[in-house]
């Protein structure tokens, strides 16, 4: 399973506020097939097969321009194990052991 961090920022908005971006790419991707999706302060996870994430990302990353962006910048962070399952639950709990 593939772990994505995904930040996308729409430029040229008019405005320093881009809550509502981040909340319509959080509409759209609810409705991405495959995946699961956890949003963070500055991020989106995005978990499941890479043909799956890496499909929602293209979708996010077109999500801004349907919504009167010119411009976008979106970086991603994949981490694709494929040795043994892996989620990103699994990953801090990982840490969280080794920590005690």
């Amino acid at each position: 399973m593939a772990i994505a961090e995904v930040t996308i920022i729409p430029i040229g908005t008019g405005s320093t506020s881009l809550s509502s971006y981040v909340a319509d790419l959080q509409r759209v991707l609810a409705e991405q097939p495959g995946i699961t999706y956890e949003l963070t302060s500055m991020s989106t996870i995005i978990e499941g097969d890479i043909s799956d994430v890496l499909a929602a990302i293209a979708v996010l990353h077109e999500t801004p321009f349907a919504n009167g962006a010119q411009r976008v910048s979106t970086s991603v962070k994949i981490d694709d194990r494929r040795d043994r399952a892996s989620s990103s639950k699994q990953k801090l709990q990982s840490v969280r052991e080794k920590l005690q």
